[in-house]
This record gives structure tokens, C-alpha cells and sequence, in this order.
């Protein structure tokens, strides 16, 4: 039989072997999708029917001004500038709109005030030359409308009119666009409103991404830490 100061011996060395092996390495956290995710997809203005409207717009305008108007006119570059303020601003608001809804927004409005500038631009070249403004009810107008209902409609779908010899028609046809163009702008800054009163701005989802990674940066330290080895007991 074994001396009881082996024995306890014995014991004190495995007890240190217990305490001497190796912590099993932590796994990497890794953040959950919430938490990866505050910054929402943005962009994607090519798709925006506001934008291809507003492009059209533009192109028109361009196309008008040199047409009527002469270079040197100041109303020459007013026009211009309103119709690629139209667009450009529809443009930048929504390369914002990851980090600032309150700077797509701005924007988006910006682009609304600069397509009704333009409107009242072409609506006074239509009083000097007597033209009037075609109802709703136009034959021509109707027409136009069914046109803006064509998928993915661009400046070749409605040239016909726009680069009509009689300046009533082209005068008119673009401002049916501006039209289109206003309306769709209005749509877009309620849906902006809607969303923001739903989803709140960048400094509540980054709140909210951050305790979300810090609660399963928590829970998963929790998870992966070693157990304590249970002690000896005394000889």
C-alpha cells in the first residue's frame, strides 16, 4: 500500500494538470445581420420612374431651348439649369440615402421646386405666343398619357412630339412630362415620410445595430468561455 504523502502527491499533480491545459480558443465573433446592416441599400436612382421622367425632361428642354431660344437669352440657361436641377437632385438623394434621410428628402424637394420652376418657365413662353395648354380631355393629351404608360418609356418614345414643327404640340408634350414628372416626385416624398416616421434616421438604426452587436457579443462570450475545474478536495 502507497504512503498517503504519494497519494496526495499524486492528486496535487493532477489537480495542476487540470489547470494547465490549454483554454480552447474563442470563435470569431460574428456580428448578426441586424447589426451588419444600418446602412440600407440605396442608390438605384436609374430606376426611379421620377428620375427616367426627369431625364426626359432634361433631354427635351435641351432640345427646346436651342430650338426657341436664344443662347444669350437668361431664360435660356434658367431652363436649363431648372430641368438638370430636376434630375441631378433625384439623383443625389438617393446616392444619400444610406447615411441621411433627411438629406434624401431635402433633395428629392429640391427636384420637385425645380420641375414646377420649369413649368411656369414653359408656361410663359406658351402666354407670349398665345398658345393654350392642353386639357385634360385633349385628344393629344390623352395620347400623351398613354405613352407614360408604356414600361420603361424614354426620349425615342415621345420625339414625335417633342420635335414637332408646331411649337404648340412641343410645348405642350413637355410640359404633359414636366406634369407626370411633379406627380411622381409628390408620390416619392410621401413614401419618404412614410418610411422615416416607420424606420426612423441613421442615429436610431445605428442605436439599434449597436446594441444588437453588443447583446450578441455578449451572449456569445458567454457561450464559448471554458468552465472552471472543479477544486480538490482537501487530504
Amino acid at each position: 500500500m502507497k504512503p498517503a504523502r504519494d497519494q496526495k502527491d499524486k492528486k496535487d499533480k493532477n489537480a495542476r494538470s487540470r489547470h494547465s491545459r490549454p483554454l480552447r480558443p474563442l470563435s470569431p465573433f460574428r456580428p448578426s445581420k441586424a447589426a451588419e446592416s444600418f446602412i440600407p441599400p440605396h442608390g438605384g436612382y436609374q430606376d426611379l420612374l421620377s428620375y427616367q421622367k426627369a431625364l426626359i425632361v432634361f433631354d427635351a428642354t435641351l432640345y427646346f431651348c436651342n430650338r426657341f431660344l436664344d443662347k444669350r437669352d437668361r431664360t435660356y440657361d434658367q431652363m436649363v439649369q431648372a430641368a438638370r436641377s430636376g434630375k441631378q437632385n433625384i439623383l443625389e438623394g438617393s446616392m444619400a440615402s444610406g447615411t441621411s434621410k433627411e438629406t434624401e428628402i431635402k433633395l428629392t424637394n429640391v427636384a420637385r421646386a425645380s420641375q414646377e420652376e420649369l413649368l411656369e418657365d414653359y408656361r410663359d413662353f406658351m402666354r407670349g405666343r398665345k398658345i393654350e395648354e392642353w386639357t385634360i380631355s385633349h385628344r393629344y393629351a390623352v395620347r400623351l398619357r398613354q405613352l407614360n404608360r408604356i414600361p420603361e418609356a424614354n426620349y425615342e418614345t415621345f420625339k414625335k412630339g417633342i420635335e414637332h414643327p408646331d411649337p404648340a404640340i412641343c410645348a405642350n408634350v413637355i410640359v404633359g412630362l414636366i406634369k407626370v414628372t411633379c406627380y411622381l416626385l409628390d408620390q416619392q416624398l410621401r413614401r419618404l415620410e412614410r418610411d422615416f416616421l416607420k424606420e426612423g434616421g441613421l442615429r436610431e438604426r445605428m442605436t439599434r445595430a449597436r446594441l444588437i452587436y453588443r447583446n450578441s457579443n455578449k451572449k456569445q462570450f458567454t457561450a464559448t468561455s471554458p468552465k472552471a475545474a472543479p477544486r480538490s478536495p482537501p487530504a
